[in-house]
């Protein structure tokens, strides 16, 4: 992972889709304030965000779908901000997969090559080769509006790579699948596009899916980017407190810095003093917050709180506890280390974990 980390980084450095300083707004609202966004060739990047945020308009800028107020779109050391959609050399697919009824499988993969005006030798060899990735040989001939929801997906991936674009963009395709499919479908896709070396840029407010697909995920809200971080990172370690709230679940607790000791500092909750590691000055309004699988019951750890049990979910491989607060606060655990079955509600327990596993972010509104 580290190995592959550095590659990209080192790669972004010198960004095959390079997006500065990308503006938009309709009418008085402002969608996109000033967005940057580097990538490196090969990577899968996605855009993750809830509805309004700004990560379609700024896939559409983009792909040409959309003009920007201001910024500039550099692919490949070429600025094609002033280029139409077609002469881009960038692939589109959308959540509609917007496949032609009249045309069989085959007919629709071919639809983009036969537009560059390819051989028809050409044509045939590479039909069979994008069907055959996306495990679709022997439904060549079929029309598209006999197949399935995961089927029609494949076909739309499959037109859009045949042209062999430089970049592909991808507007929450697999929204209309249910989960089960949808969870194969991403890790098909990620499978065939490593394995084509393919550059993507890919559109969902599905945080499960950003963090299963993704190199690199850029977290939006309100035109920004948030964050823009691997996987791990981003949960880990999430920038800011909405890229907290909106990647994973976490327990979250509301208070005041009442001590700083340089790299670390005390903070005075509902529960007590508590210490997380950051430099904030005293009397600061703040929020702590843990991932839920970083905290242990009744077991050892730098903090020891004592908790009312107000409601346990069993979810098979993990059993997820909630515990009573007042306000704001949220006090969660994921376990899978309960000896003694599923806690009834009411129950006290002790709960642990580690100083370097909190985190701390200013206190928003």
């Amino acid at each position: 992972m580290g190995s592959r980390n550095g590659a990209v980084e080192r790669a972004v450095a010198q960004s095959f889709l390079d997006v500065s300083a990308a503006e938009k707004s309709f009418g008085s609202a402002t969608v996109l304030g000033g967005v940057d966004l580097q990538v490196a060739a090969g990577e899968f990047v996605s855009l993750l965000g809830p509805s309004g945020c700004g990560k379609t308009t700024l896939l559409r800028i983009v792909a040409g779908l959309l003009a920007a107020d201001r910024g500039t779109i550099r692919l490949d050391g070429e600025d094609i901000s002033g280029k139409p959609p077609h002469r881009r050399d960038v692939g589109v697919v959308f959540q509609n997969y917007a496949l032609f009824p009249h045309l069989t499988v085959a007919e629709n993969v071919a639809f983009g090559l036969k537009a560059r005006k390819r051989a028809a030798t050409d044509i045939d060899r590479t039909v069979r080769q994008f069907l055959e990735l996306v495990h679709l040989t022997e439904f060549a001939d079929r029309s598209v509006r006999a197949l399935s929801g995961g089927q029609q997906q494949r076909v739309a991936v499959a037109r859009a790579l045949a042209v062999r674009p430089k970049l592909l963009l991808l507007d929450e395709p697999f929204s209309a699948l249910d989960r089960k499919l949808r969870e194969t479908m991403q890790i098909e896709l990620r499978r065939l596009l490593r394995e084509l070396g393919t550059t993507a840029v890919f559109v969902t407010h599905d945080q499960d899916e950003a963090l299963t697909m993704s190199d690199r995920i850029a977290v939006m809200y309100r035109g920004a980017i948030e964050h823009l971080a691997t996987p791990e990172e981003i949960y880990r370690r999430p920038a800011t407190a909405f890229a907290l709230e909106f990647v994973g679940l976490s327990s979250r607790l509301a208070g005041t810095v009442v001590a700083n000791e340089g790299s670390t500092v005390t903070v005075e909750t509902a529960f007590g003093p508590l210490r997380a590691p950051g430099n904030f000055v005293t009397g600061a309004s703040v929020l702590l917050a843990v991932r839920p699988e970083r905290i242990r019951v009744n077991a050892p750890g730098d903090y020891a709180l004592v908790a009312r049990l107000r409601d346990a979910v069993f979810q098979g491989s993990k059993i997820q506890l909630h515990f009573e607060t007042d306000g704001r606060d949220q006090l969660m655990v994921e376990t899978a280390d309960l000896t003694d079955g599923v806690p009834a509600p009411g129950t006290e327990m002790k709960l642990g974990w580690a100083v370097p596993d909190t985190l701390i972010y200013p206190a928003t509104a």
